[in-house]
């Protein structure tokens, strides 16, 4: 299986590196861009034995490691191996 776990920062979290992003593109000429956030992107392959615990193990992984539950939000997609 794959998983791909994005994790970001929660909306109250200030985040300088987004902002010196947005600064630079407007500087640019990216007139449009009023708001950047940055994150990671975090692709895992996992055992195929995973599989019937597959969304619960990725959950408890990011809890535990992938993200800081305090300042970080986590989404994730798995796919099943074909």
């Amino acid at each position: 299986m794959k998983a791909k776990v994005y994790v970001t920062l929660k909306t109250e979290v200030l985040d300088p590196q987004g902002e010196a992003v947005r600064r630079a593109l407007q500087t640019l000429g990216f007139s449009s861009v009023q708001n950047v956030r940055i994150g990671k992107l975090i692709e895992l392959e996992l055992s195929d034995a995973a599989e019937p615990n597959g969304e619960a193990e990725l959950k408890a992984m990011c809890e535990k490691l992938l993200a800081n539950p305090i300042v970080e939000d986590f989404a994730f997609d798995l796919e099943k191996a074909r």
